[in-house]
């Protein structure tokens, strides 16, 4: 509809001031009354819906099919105590999916998108929900569309709409546009005001004359539509401003999400690795328990009661409780990064994060403290001091610096790039104000920066007069320069003159000043980069950060190369790279140009050497990147602005800068520092290779546990004997080991000291790396062994008594009176859960002794084992449990014999510890080696 409007019918049927915009008051009552510019989510799960969701699951299917046949055969103690299990496991995966619902709402207030809005005459940037209808909206390169508008103002504006066109190219914008043949365009009247419109008898604008191909269409398509801008589109070239016309629901991008409701979750590629594992053990549960029931049937054992033991066990055998432990894990995850300043976008990103070796970094802002000051400036062919600035013959300097400027300086609120800033602070101080000079010299055309020309130009008009102010990288400016501006008169420049400003160029890039052209332009009618007047350059120096050379020494550590990429010239980026530690001598360093020629076998090998990249273009950080990645190496690579997408997407980890990047870059990023640090990179790392040290845990104790269960009652069946353990003992002893003590190893705090001295994994690592495998086994077996030898006690005892040769008939023999075996089966029971909560205590570290440990780090475990500890005690001293379970009393004596029996496991890790046994020091012996691999190198 608006389309088809001119600018002015646009403004009056919105009710609103194209140059003042809305007021506060006006902007609040469409607020209340049109609500906040989002997107309406889908509805969400009742209680009820998330309940039945947990229960479907096949392996629940087959313990809902144990506790009916329970049932059926008037087992109902065995039925309740299955209930229980399942209604438990229902009821903990409901909390776990709240949390991380909770985690998600928590990330999406952090990632709301903001907008610059003009209220009362004055910018100001607000949260993009709070625009309304009417408000007059600020475009620039590299932001997100936050509602649709009808443009009113436009500077070589270009959008990218694929997300609702599928068109793969951006669109180029023009407010001129009218979709209508009556009313072709509208033509600038406004003075001073930024508009890509010529004059009346200048011709049709490029929009203006694809006006002809659409102006009898009854329909135009959103393509077409080069006046409109349209929600969650993005801006990736020039600027432009434009009136909100519709929000939230009402958006096209609302229409769009009104009709279909699509959900997806991230499935991480361990959660996957673990997906296939769970298959693997299923089937292999399924087969061990369809071998245990034939044994029953070739023994002739009651066949109902082994068939339910069977189904119990294949569930048991199975690590239910894994899936949620990752979750769980991974949900908390992403909230402990959030206190440290980093927001996980995708999930996949918090375990990648710990196989990071190469960490590529964009210099202003992450490593240093982006807080630019001008420190000395060249002007009139000679160094002056900032003091000096006060005169006349100055002033054509500071003004041009001040006017071909983006950022806002006013009231206390500082908006744009920190070295603008910087030259709005110096040119404040000698009382030149951007605002009041652009009163004097309306800003009407310009041409804005780009990565490829390394300059801007705004042009100037000021009655008659016309001028045209370019700023940018030196070496670029001077290419474009032919005169040069002595104490306010222009000359024609000559080789020498050229030759003292490349000096002074590298005099302050030798200091790590980061520099700053200007040259200006008399007369024309638009903005020409072409014999321009060179004026003068500043100086910026923007300070390292002390915690930056400290994470970059952890980094070098812990087997991670930091490498710096940066558009500076190769001497600034030197002398920061030298103070930080990244580099030592100049061969270190190499430009732009030489990434350009370099073959790519001769650039390849050149990367093992070079730590630092200046003067690089987008192109050229995606090759590095990319070069990286082919020598095997796991790249995370930070970036802000919109050349810096392409390499954000290419880098296996893309780092987006919270308060500096653009929404293309945070868009394009897998995490975003909300602090702009890069010691919050070294931070994340630590997480992410806590994360999968928890998991690898996680795992290698539940398969362990299920293991010695597995083993417990296989071995036993399979020499004849009645079964060591009832199916709801099975199931008793699944709810203490796959609930607390697993989520417990999940959470744990590692040695961050110990994490970081190790060097980066390899992502196609297995979970049993490093002697994993065997450490699984070897417990597994030993809780299967101790677990027997408590169920052997009891007939062994009778045997001994009774004077009878030691023989398996006659263990049989023995447990088949009912009193002996319910006794043997309380030892075994009691055994086997115990022992697994101290197998859990171990499991915290397998480098370390217990005794070394902070054990009140992770209170969870604490409270775990507790509780663990004392339902196991329930279940066989409490009355109407012990009738529910068919366990027997024990003494206090009873009891400590079988608490050292259970205690085996911490026994074992002791001794492992003590006498370094090869599967323990395996992976230590491993990291040491690739860590001194990678300090050689």
């Amino acid at each position: 509809m608006f389309e088809s409007k001119s600018i002015q019918e646009t403004c009056i049927q919105l009710d609103s001031d194209i140059d003042k915009g809305l007021t506060e008051k006006e902007a609040a009552r469409r607020y209340q009354e049109y609500g906040k510019n989002e997107l309406k989510e889908p509805r969400k799960k009742t209680v009820i819906e998330s309940f039945l969701e947990q229960l479907n699951d096949p392996l629940i299917y087959v313990l809902l099919a144990a506790a009916i046949i329970s049932l059926l055969l008037h087992e109902v103690s065995d039925a309740v105590i299955i209930a229980i299990v399942v209604f438990m496991n229902a009821i903990v995966g409901m909390i776990q999916e709240g949390k991380a619902q909770k985690a998600l709402d928590s990330l999406k207030k952090l990632t709301s998108p903001r907008a610059y809005v003009i209220r009362e005459g004055k910018e100001r940037e607000i949260p993009a929900s709070q625009l309304v209808v009417g408000d007059i909206v600020c475009l620039d390169a590299g932001c997100q569309v936050p509602a649709d508008l009808r443009l009113t103002r436009t500077s070589s504006l270009k959008v990218e709409e694929s997300a609702l066109t599928g068109e793969s190219l951006p669109i180029e914008k023009d407010a001129a546009f009218i979709a209508r043949g009556a009313a072709a365009f509208e033509r600038s009247t406004q003075s001073g005001k930024m508009s890509d419109l010529t004059a009346a008898d200048s011709g049709l604008t490029a929009a203006g004359k694809r006006e002809a191909k659409v102006q009898k269409e009854m329909h135009i398509p959103l393509g077409d539509r080069y006046n409109m801008a349209y929600m969650s589109t993005i801006v990736t070239y020039g600027r432009g401003e434009g009136i909100v016309t519709a929000t939230g629901m009402d958006t096209e991008i609302g229409k769009i999400a009104s009709l279909i409701n699509e959900s997806h979750e991230d499935i991480t590629p361990l959660q996957k690795r673990l997906g296939e594992l769970g298959k693997i053990l299923s089937l292999l549960s399924l087969l061990l328990c369809a071998a245990l029931f034939l044994i029953a049937l070739i023994q002739k054992r009651n066949m109902i009661e082994m068939l339910i033991t069977a189904i119990s066990l294949a569930v048991a055998a199975v690590p239910e409780g894994l899936p949620a432990v990752v979750t769980i894990c991974l949900a908390l995850s992403v909230t402990k990064m959030v206190k440290v300043h980093t927001i996980v976008r995708k999930l996949p990103s918090v375990e990648t994060l710990g196989a990071v070796s190469v960490v590529c970094s964009d210099k202003t802002g992450t490593l240093t403290q982006n807080k630019m000051t001008v420190e000395t400036c060249f002007t009139n062919q000679k160094m002056v001091g900032k003091k000096e600035l006060a005169r006349e013959e100055y002033r054509e300097f500071l003004k041009g610096m001040t006017l071909c400027n983006d950022a806002v300086l006013e009231g206390g609120e500082r908006i744009g790039d920190p070295t603008e800033l910087a030259l709005l602070d110096l040119s404040a101080r000698y009382g030149l104000h951007r605002q009041a000079l652009e009163k004097e010299y309306p800003r009407t055309r310009e041409l804005a920066f780009d990565s490829t020309r390394k300059m801007m130009s705004t042009f100037h008009q000021r009655g008659n007069q016309t001028v045209t102010y370019t700023k940018g990288a030196p070496d670029e400016i001077l290419k474009k320069c032919t005169g040069v501006l002595l104490y306010g008169k222009p000359v024609p420049i000559s080789d020498q003159q050229r030759r003292q400003i490349k000096k002074a160029v590298e005099e302050m890039s030798s200091q790590a000043l980061r520099t700053l052209a200007v040259a200006m332009r008399t007369g024309g009618s638009g903005p020409v980069e072409a014999e321009l007047t060179f004026v003068g350059m500043g100086g910026m120096k923007d300070p390292a950060r002390q915690e930056a050379a400290n994470a970059v020494e952890r980094f070098r550590d812990a087997g991670v190369t930091t490498v710096m990429i940066t558009g500076d010239h190769v001497d600034t980026a030197f002398a920061i790279g030298k103070q930080l530690g990244i580099v030592s001598r100049p061969e270190q360093c190499m430009t732009g140009e030489e990434v350009s020629h370099l073959p790519e076998e001769r650039f390849l090998k050149k990367l093992d050497q070079v730590r630092v990249f200046a003067r690089v273009s987008p192109e050229h950080k995606v090759r590095i990147v990319k070069g990286f990645k082919e020598k095997g190496n796991i790249v995370a690579m930070t970036g802000d602005g919109v050349n810096d997408a392409p390499s954000l997407k290419a880098a296996d980890i893309g780092i987006a800068m919270g308060m500096t990047g653009t929404d293309v870059a945070k868009q394009a990023s897998d995490i975003i520092l909300t602090d702009d640090n890069f010691a919050t990179i070294e931070k994340a790392i630590v997480e992410g290779r806590g994360v999968y040290e928890n998991i690898k845990k996680s795992v290698i104790f539940l398969l362990s546990s299920n293991l010695g269960e597995i083993m417990t009652m296989f071995l036993a069946v399979l020499c004849g004997l009645a079964s060591p353990l009832k199916s709801s003992h099975i199931l008793w002893i699944n709810l203490i080991t796959d609930s607390l003590p697993a989520l417990a190893l999940g959470v744990d705090d590692n040695d961050e000291e110990s994490l970081m001295r190790r060097p980066p994994r390899d992502p196609k690592e297995s979970l049993f790396a490093g002697g994993g495998l065997a450490c699984t086994c070897f417990y597994g077996l030993l809780i299967a062994g101790i677990s027997l030898t408590a169920f052997f006690t009891i007939p062994y005892a009778v045997i001994l008594e009774k004077q009878i040769p030691l023989t398996i008939n006659n263990f049989a023999t023995v447990l088949s009176h009912e009193a002996i075996l319910n006794r043997a089966q309380t030892y075994a029971f009691t055994v086997l859960g115990m022992s697994q909560l101290f197998h859990a205590v171990g499991m915290r570290d397998m480098r370390k002794s217990i005794f070394r440990m902070n054990h009140f780090n992770n209170k969870l475990m604490i409270a775990a084992c507790v509780i663990g500890f004392l339902l196991q005690f329930a279940v066989t001293e409490i009355p109407f449990l012990t009738a529910a379970f068919g366990t027997a009393h024990l003494s206090l004596r009873e009891w400590l014999r079988l608490g050292i029996l259970a205690a085996f496991p911490l026994l074992a890790h002791e001794l492992m510890i003590l006498f370094s046994f090869d599967f323990v020091k395996k992976g230590n012996r491993k990291h040491k080696l690739q860590a001194h691999t990678v300090s050689e190198s």
